[in-house]
């Protein structure tokens, strides 16, 4: 970068820290962090692995765990930390990271009187 064109006050080189040794203007590999695995398990110890974007509504995750598994959405229940997930989540609203789990578990509907 040439240094005339720099931004009044901009450093491209900041040269040594404190301890001597060189810094540089890093920022994060944005695509490389764009992306989570995330696995989905289930209570018959089953898992699917899903690559996702970090903002992308887990909607879109259950309804793909849903089909590939051939279960009804009304008949399962997603969770993240033991929490019930909505479809509005997305990995980033929860914290998840990359290689984090989701839970799921069949519904129970009724129950003894």
């Amino acid at each position: 970068m040439d240094p005339s064109n720099a931004a009044p006050g901009a450093n491209p080189n900041p040269g040594p820290n404190a301890n001597g040794e060189d810094v540089k203007d890093t920022k994060p590999d944005l695509a490389a962090t764009e992306h989570i695995s995330i696995k989905v398990a289930s209570s018959d110890n089953s898992e699917i692995m899903f690559k996702i974007k970090r903002t992308t509504k887990l909607a879109k995750l259950m309804q793909a765990y849903c089909t590939r598994t051939g279960k009804s959405p009304d008949s399962v229940r997603f969770l993240a930390d033991g929490e019930r997930i909505s479809g509005d989540s997305t990995p980033d609203t929860l914290g998840l990271e990359d290689g984090d789990t989701i839970d799921v578990m069949t519904e129970q509907i009724g129950g003894r009187q």
